[in-house]
Order: C-alpha cells, then structure tokens, then sequence
C-alpha cells in the first residue's frame, strides 16, 4: 500500500458499502497493476456482492485484460472461475457470451442452464435466443434438440422454430410429430401469420415427399382426414396421398388412390389435378419401363407389361370426357343437360345408354332439377323407338305420364311426344286416343297455376295439348269431334286468337258461315284490346267478303262495335275497310264521314297519311274543289311539319284552278309557321310561284311578309338569349369581386331587331329588283334610289308594325277564300 492510497483506504473503511468510494479507488488505480487492480475489484465485490456496476466493470476489466491472447492461457481459466451466482441477466448474458468464445461447449451449456436457474422466470426470455443460437451452431443436433424441448415447456408458440430446425438437421420424423401436433392444435396461432391449412399442407409435402424418413405418423391416415376437413383442396391432398405411395414404391395403391380421387371429387378444378398428375404417374411407369427394357436389350414389341402399361394410359385418356362428365353430375346430380351429355358419351353402346337413362329418371327430381326433366323421358323412348322396340318407347312414356312435374308443360310435352311417335308410325287411332286421353277431365279439377295441385290434375287446360288435338280432329276426325274440341277450348277459357281464328276458317271450309261468325264472336267476347285486333280484322274482312252490300246495316253495327273503344294504334286499318265498305256498297257521304272520323280516331303519327288518303279519296269522288275543306281542316290540326306540306299542296292545288288570289293568300298564311333560316323550300315555291302570276306589288308585300316572319323569330331568339344571359350575369355577379379590370366572361353583344331589319331589307331591295324583272321586265322598272331613300326615311318600329299588318291581311284573306 502506498501513501497515495490512505486516503481512499480510510474512506472505504468508513463506508465499506458505498459503490461511490469503491469506483473513486479504482478510478484512482486505473493507471496501476493488473493485480492491485482486479484485489481491489474483488475486495468490493467481497462487500458490495450484488452490485451490477461492480460486476460489469470488473468483468469488462478482466476481458480487456485477456484480449488478443490464447485461450489456453491460465487467465481465462482464472476469468472463468471469477463469477458467481449473479442475480442480473445482463452479468450472465456476458459471461456465456465470453465462455461461447472459448468455443468451451459443455462449460458454456451448462453455464446457461446455470443462468436459468439462477434468474427469475421472468427474464429468461433474456437468455433463451442466446441459448438457443448457440445450441444451432454445435456441430451435433443432439444437444440443440434436447434445449428447443425444454424452451418450448416455456414458449410452446415458437413451434414453428424448432420445426424448422429439425427440417434443417434432417430430422423430419421428429419436425413430423411437431408439425401434426401444432395441426391439430386449434389454439395455435402462427407467428409467421400461416393459416391451418398451409401448415396442413407443409405437414402433407413433409410426410408424403420423405416416406423413408417419417416413420411415426400413420401417412395415410393424416391425409384421409385433411380431405374431411379441408374440402375446398381435395386435389392437392390426393395428390399428396398418391406421391406418398409413389415415393414409398407402392405403385398399386399410388393408382387405387387415383382412381378413388377421380370418382370421389366434386369440382373441376381437383379433378383436373388429380387426373393430370394420374397422367403424369403413367407417362413416368412407361418411360421407366421402357428405360428398362432398352438396358436389358429386350424387344419392346415383346414385353407384355410394357404393352399392359400403354393399354391403361389409353383408356385413362379415352376415359376423361367420361370422368369430367361425372364430376359435373356430383355437383348437381340434376342437371338435365349433362345426363343428355352423358348418353352422347356412350355413343354406339345400347347397354350402357339404357342404363345412364335409367340412372337419370331414377336420380333426377322434376322439383330440383336444372332444364326440362321432360326431356330424358322423352329421348329414352325415343331411343327405344330408334331400335323399333315400340312396345318399350310406350311403357317408357306411360310411365313419364304418371311423373309429377314441376310444370304443366312438361307433362304436356310428354303426352304431345308420345302422339307423334304413334303418328310417326301411322297408328292414328291410337295417337287420337291418347291426346283425348290427355285432355279428359280429371275426378279432381284444378286451376292451371295452382302448384298446390300435381300437374296430372292441371294438364287438362293445356293449350299445348288441346292444340295437337285439334290439328288431328281436322285431320283424321270428324266434323263434329272437331267443333266439339274447339267449343271446348273455348268454354275452358284457354283459346288464343289464333285458335279463334283457324277455329272459324275450318267452319268457312266446311260452308258453315254463321257458325263461323259466331265463332268470331265468341272470341271478341274473350279478348280485349289489343289482342282482339286481329280477330276483328279478320271477321270483317270475312263478312265483306261473304255478304258484300246484302247485310250493309249488319255490317256498319259490326263496325261500329269494333270501333267502339279500339285504340288509336289499330284503328287505322279498321277506319281504312270501313271506308272500303261504304264506297264499294254504300253512299259516298257515308264513306266521306267515315274518312273524317279517321283522320280524329288514329294515331298521330298516321294522321297526315290518313288526311292524304281522305283528300285523294274526296278528289276521285266529289272533284278537287271538294277538298278545300279537307286541306283547310289538315292545316289546323296537323303539326307545323306536315301543316307546312299541306299548305304548298293546297296552294299548288289552288293555282292550277286558276285560283291565283287563293293560292297567293295560302302562302301567306302559311308563311307565319315558315323560319326563313329552317324552311327556304317553302319560300322559293313562294319566289317561284310569284315569279309566274305576280307583279311588283305581290313580290314587294312576298317579300316585306319574309322580312317580317324574320324579324319575329329574331326577336323570339333574341328574348331567348338575353334571358340565358340576364341568368348567366346574375350568376356570375355573386361570385364576382370588386376589380376595376375589365370582365372577359361579358356576354358578346348580339345584332338587335333593328339590325337585322335593316340587313333583311338591304337583301330584298336587289331581291325585288331582280325578281321584278324576272315576273314582268317590259312594266316595271324599280328605281334603286327611291327605293333607298323610301327605306332610310321609314322608322323599323313602324315598318315591324306595317309587316304584322300584312300578315293580319294575308290570313283574312286565306279565311275569306277558304
């Protein structure tokens, strides 16, 4: 001891427990001897034993100490023995880190578990990665397996480390074990986020793809029940079943798998897997036979195996639209079309389409089932009737009688197909019986729709049916027979207006005409509009036909009774024969009303048509002048279109008689509908026809009236437009800020009424001139000037004002002629 060093000895010795005074000493004797050094060290920690300061300087003092030396040497054993039983991790976490270092591996294991027993529970998870890193790196597997058991008593969800582990060591029987217990513990969640069924699956790949290596898992059975607990993946755990034979070199139960998966799975998707990995299994068998036998320097043509191994790849091929069809049938075993697809698939082979027919009737609910159960009834027996075994086709559809169908027509059919094949062989007789058969009236009655009801007891009101009767009672039946089976559909309330009608043209063809119409009556009482339509279309032509003009008053009631409440669609044809009728047998002002009755009954798309038939009609029969009124009465009530049409017509009518003033007064009138800019077809008739029968003051006030029709719809757009604009400013003002710029969004000024007058006007004045000379240049001479003046001294308000004028003169006119 030096003098230097009293002052810290006395200051320890009175206070022997402070770690202060004992850091301030060895702060102080940093600078000397190792061996004073590490006394003093010691000395503190003889006092001061649970100090980690202490601890971690001491040890940290030490390991510098040793550092770049061999291991060999006396100070790391010295080093190895300095620790004690510490109660803090980090103290422990250093010291085996140290000891794992020295590559000294028992020492080290055994260091850990003293660690672990030497801490608390709760800091173990401290010690365990170090631990267990260091047992994964030891060169044998033994020791690690023996540490991940007792870290997984404590933390049973790393399983998933400890499985990977052992893959990585080549122990899979024992990753085996661990896996299906991790399976089928359903408290296990995955820290690596995988679900139930990738651990399933990793457990399938794991034990089919080792056989050799996983010996305490019974393979199949673990396969068996993933495909009972995870349906929706039946084709992998097939697969992985049949890899599991395979590798194991079970080639017969490799392929009695195979064949249970593709007759057990229920979707396309698994068995397209299975099966092309069953494909891939055969292709492999015969490849390495083949291999085989060129080794052996045998004749392949010679090996029956060999020749065995290629007949069953065949038919698995040839099997497949079979197998795939079959698949179908387990996802909806009442699926019409694909048993029609399965007996496509036996084609050429009577036995098993007998059977796959019979199967289908048997499995098939008419209330479940998927298109039209009908039908595999109906080509079974006519697959017996194909191979003339008649009497079988008929037990067949007997037997389809009795079935109780979701729907009426599906019995219907039936019954209906069964007739023909008797007709199909000409045993009418026996096809007549079997649809009175069909239509008689069951011991229980009941409605048509009532499902409550099976459908033997609502076949009777089949229209289906009742049809196929009727056509062979006009056929092969009687007259009588007939008319009873048609008065029956009737009073059942089930006919057609078709039925209506074939009903009355088979009375006409047997002369029976009031029984006929009466039939048509019949009808029009079951029927509203529109589908009486075409009943009294045809028994109207028909009583034309029959009594011409002998029973007129008849048929102007029958007229008038089709007419009353037709609607505006059909009344057009109705209109057009009742105007027939009384041309033909009855008076002309007769057909005169019925034609203007028309032209306020049709539609309104058919009105101008039907006035065009009314004007030609009136034309042949009472002369042009006659219809004057007609055109008068079209142009008030058609629209502007074909009002327009109609006004060039009567003008055009009206000049050709010489009527120059009427047909100049229609123009005028019709002007007021014609927009100068939409309708320069009209004013250029008008140009021409003043052209012809005109003279400067008709072709002058033509074309003041044109300036005038202008400026109206000028100012109609105008007040159009200052509204959209007055809306567009007020919108645009709320939004606006206080800018002294100037606004780019204001609206471009438009050419006002004035305006445009006076461009109309400078038009027409050449207009005039030049259409003057053209109407009577010898007469008139205009004066270019006097004209410009006269225009230039008249005030637009007023000159608006004396075109309006006009045009209040052009239709008084047109009304006074007209």
């Amino acid at each position: 001891m030096e003098e230097d060093d009293l002052p810290y000895e006395e200051e320890i010795i009175r206070n022997p427990y402070s770690v202060k005074c004992w850091m301030r000493y060895i702060e102080f004797k940093q600078n000397g001897t190792m061996s004073i050094l590490n006394m003093i060290y010691e000395r503190a920690l003889k006092e001061l034993p649970g100090s980690y300061k202490l601890w971690y300087n001491y040890l940290r003092e030490r390991r510098k100490q040793v550092k770049g030396k061999c291991i060999m040497e006396p100070a790391y054993e010295e080093i190895n023995n300095c620790i004690c039983l510490c109660p803090m991790p980090r103290i422990w976490l250093d010291y085996c880190q140290f000891l794992v270092s020295q590559c000294k591996i028992t020492r080290s294991r055994r260091t850990f578990d003293r660690a672990l027993r030497a801490l608390p529970v709760t800091q173990h998870p401290r010690i365990w990665p170090l631990y267990l890193r260091f047992a994964r790196n030891l060169p044998l597997p033994e020791t690690a397996i023996r540490v991940y058991r007792r870290y997984l008593k404590l933390s049973p969800e790393n399983a998933e480390e400890y499985i990977d582990y052992l893959r990585s060591c080549g122990k899979l029987d024992e990753a085996a074990v661990r896996l299906a217990a991790v399976v089928n513990d359903e408290s296990f969640v995955s820290k690596e986020g995988k679900s139930n069924y990738q651990l399933w699956h990793e457990l399938c790949d794991l034990i089919s793809q080792n056989p050799d290596k996983v010996n305490s898992l019974n393979v199949g059975a673990i396969i068996r029940g993933g495909l009972t607990r995870f349906t929706d993946q039946l084709g992998k755990l097939w697969c992985s079943l049949a890899d599991y034979y395979i590798r194991s070199g079970h080639f017969e139960k490799a392929r009695d798998v195979y064949e249970e998966a593709i007759l057990t799975v229920v979707t396309v998707r698994d068995f397209t897997q299975v099966f092309d990995s069953y494909a891939q299994f055969e292709e492999s068998m015969i490849a390495a036979k083949m291999e085989t036998t060129s080794e052996l320097g045998k004749d392949e043509e010679e090996d029956i195996d060999l020749e065995l191994r290629l007949a069953r790849f065949e038919q698995l091929i040839a099997r497949r639209p079979l197998l795939l069809n079959s698949v179908l049938l387990r996802q909806n075993p009442h699926n019409v079309h694909e048993w029609h697809k399965r007996v496509k698939l036996y084609e050429g082979k009577p036995r098993q389409i007998i059977n796959t027919y019979t199967e289908a009737v048997q499995t098939v609910d008419p209330m479940k089932a998927t298109g039209k159960p009908s039908s595999l009834w109906v080509s079974f027996a006519k697959f017996y009737e194909e191979n003339e075994q008649l009497d079988d086709a008929r037990t067949i559809f007997e037997k389809a009688t009795k079935v109780n169908y979701k729907q009426v027509d599906d019995l219907a059919g039936v019954w209906c197909e069964y007739g023909e094949m008797e007709l199909r062989h000409e045993n009418y007789e026996q096809a007549l019986r079997i649809l009175r058969k069909a239509t008689a009236i069951p011991s229980k009655k009941a409605e048509y729709f009532d499902v409550s009801e099976p459908v033997q007891n609502r076949v009777y009101k089949s229209l289906k049916v009742w049809s196929m009767l009727a056509d062979l009672e006009e056929s092969m039946g009687t007259f009588q027979s007939t008319k009873a089976v048609y008065d029956r559909i009737i009073d059942l309330r089930i006919a057609t207006p078709q039925i209506i009608i074939n009903y009355a043209m088979f009375l006409e063809e047997h002369n029976y005409f009031e029984e006929s119409f009466k039939a048509y009556e019949r009808g029009i009482a079951l029927f509203r509009w529109p589908n009486v339509y075409d009943i009294w279309n045809t028994y109207l032509t028909k009583f034309i036909d029959r009594y011409g003009g002998k029973k007129l008053e008849r048929a102007r009631d029958l007229f008038e009774q089709a007419l009353d409440g037709c609607p505006a669609k059909f009344a057009k044809t109705i209109y057009l024969l009742y105007a027939k009728l009384e041309e033909e047998f009855g008076l002309a002002r007769h057909a005169m009303a019925v034609y203007e009755r028309a032209t306020q009954a049709v539609d309104n798309t058919e009105r101008h048509h039907m006035f065009n038939i009314y004007i030609k009609r009136a034309a042949e029969i009472y002369g042009v002048t006659y219809t004057r009124a007609i055109y008068q009465k079209a142009i008030e009530v058609l629209p502007d279109e074909h009002s327009r049409d109609m006004c060039l017509r009567f003008a055009d009518m009206e000049s050709k008689l010489g009527e120059i003033d009427r047909g100049r007064a229609i123009y005028s009138y019709c002007s007021q509908i014609c927009d100068p800019r939409m309708t320069a077809t009209f004013w250029q008739t008008w140009k021409e026809f003043e052209i012809r029968h005109g003279n400067e003051d008709t072709i002058r006030e033509m074309l003041r009236i044109k300036r005038s029709v202008q400026a109206t719809y000028n100012t109609q757009v105008n007040f159009m437009s200052s509204q959209m604009m007055k809306a567009t400013t007020n919108a645009t003002s709320k939004n606006a800020h206080t800018h002294t710029h100037t606004n780019i969004y204001a609206p471009t000024p438009s050419i006002s009424n004035d305006e445009s007058i006076n461009l109309v006007s400078d038009t027409s004045r050449s207009e005039l001139a030049e259409l003057a000379k053209q109407a009577n240049p010898d007469e008139i001479d205009i004066d270019d000037e006097d004209e410009d003046g006269d225009d230039e001294d008249q005030d637009p308000e007023g000159e608006l004002q004396h075109h309006q004028v006009a045009l209040f003169r052009g239709e008084q006119c047109y009304r006074t002629f007209t």
